[in-house]
């Protein structure tokens, strides 16, 4: 995957920072979650059961 996200070491792409409010996903993937725009990222995932970004939006086992 290519794009101007950092990478570990590995060649893995770096997780996304939990204390990224909602709003600033929401803006960014034009999608709308239906919760505060100043919730954190870290609460919505332990909220919809998914581990990561990338599961919340591709459908994982929230929305």
């Amino acid at each position: 995957m290519r794009g101007y996200r950092p990478r570990n070491e590995d060649g893995q792409l770096r997780e996304k920072r939990g204390d990224t409010h909602i709003a600033t996903v929401e803006n960014k993937y034009d999608r709308d979650f239906g919760v505060r725009s100043d919730m954190h990222l870290d609460t919505l995932l332990k909220k919809t059961g998914n581990s990561s970004l990338n599961d919340l939006l591709c459908g994982g086992k929230g929305k």
